[in-house]
């Protein structure tokens, strides 16, 4: 009976071992094949050009990032928005645009044939270039021009965007002028009509030379942008190929939208690293049984945190010397606490 006993006991020793022996390994492989991973994803991004960072809506300037690109999304805030102070026009908007028109003469040729009709154009037209200039003359210089007007500050997130990137942001919605808010002499020289301004005594029937003067704004909504950190302002990225240097989307983009060519980021990178972390402690606990620590749950958590941070850290010394730092620190810590439990077990009574 003793024998049978032993023989049991020895065979559930043996298969003790055997199982922590499997578990551990596969703690290691497991994380080996994590960080294998993350080291790809890192030399993509890196082949890429500059490093990526998705800082979405939460991201914030920060030491390191100079020089990075960065995704940043959210809706735009206006801190100083555009006005047009000559007519008391304002919007909550990033650019503010001014449009002046004058009714003038326009020559139509089709099909062979010649006529002229009167029509609100945005540019000084020269009637002497028509083919029948007589009772076609144009004013010709526009009194007022139209311009552009761009906020003062505008901000995605928390970072300032520059103005090639405001400029770029796609849409217009009409801004109607406030006839209240006009000086006294264009009070006495415009009347609106519509969302416009105009010189006409009878807006619905201008005459040669008046004016129409109206407003178009940005609208504001969510928008997505890919830039170049420059401290605390979004910029365009130098570029080899004569590109924009960054791209402005609508809506709440992800990374791989704004940039399809990036490869896919490793999924559940934290989670596997745990799981790794589990498995080896597991089997160091199993290894541990037939020992004098046996059921030691403190050293079998310490030999986890030797071998599978130890692991991690040898792999990313060619790549990442931070990186390596920081997995070799936790080995270490990980090997003290082992000992401890080593000395405190062994210990004489």
């Amino acid at each position: 009976m003793t024998s049978t006993y032993r023989v049991k006991q020895a065979g559930m020793a043996l298969g003790a071992r055997l199982a922590g022996a499997a578990l551990l390994l596969a703690g290691l492989g497991l994380i080996a094949w994590n960080e294998r991973r993350v080291m790809d994803y890192t030399a993509a991004l890196a082949r890429h050009g500059a490093p990526v960072l998705d800082l979405g809506a939460a991201g914030r300037p920060g030491a390191g990032q100079y020089g990075s690109l960065t995704r940043v999304s959210g809706m735009p805030q206006i801190v100083d928005a555009p006005r047009d102070a000559e007519f008391g026009v304002r919007a909550e908007s990033p650019i503010l645009i001014r449009h002046v028109e004058m009714f003038q003469w326009r020559e139509i040729t089709v099909g062979g044939n010649t006529h002229y009709e009167l029509d609100w154009v945005d540019r000084p037209i020269d009637a002497s270039e028509f083919a029948k200039p007589a009772g076609h003359v144009n004013p010709g210089h526009f009194p007022i021009q139209g311009r552009q007007f761009e906020a003062g500050e505008v901000k995605l997130g928390n970072f300032k965007l520059s103005e090639p990137i405001l400029r770029a942001f796609p849409g217009r919605v009409a801004v109607p002028p406030d006839e209240k808010a006009l000086p006294a002499n264009l009070a006495a020289t415009f009347q609106r009509a519509g969302d416009a301004l105009v010189t006409s005594n009878k807006p619905a029937n201008p005459r040669l030379g008046d004016l129409r003067i109206s407003w178009e704004a940005v609208p504001l909504q969510a928008m997505t942008v890919l830039a170049r950190i420059d401290g605390d302002t979004l910029v365009p990225a130098a570029t080899a190929n004569g590109g924009s240097g960054f791209d402005v989307q609508v809506g709440e983009r992800s990374l791989l939208d704004v940039l399809p060519a990036l490869p896919e980021p490793p999924q559940a990178v934290l989670p596997i690293r745990l799981a790794s972390f589990l498995l080896a402690v597991l089997g160091a606990w199993l290894l541990a049984l037939t020992s004098r620590l046996q059921r030691d749950v403190l050293f079998a958590i310490g030999i986890g945190a030797v071998v599978v941070p130890a692991v991690a850290g040898v792999m990313w010394l060619g790549g990442d010397a931070m990186a390596a730092s920081v997995w070799l620190l936790f080995a270490v810590l990980g090997a003290g606490l082992a000992i401890w439990r080593v000395q405190q077990r062994t210990a004489p009574a």
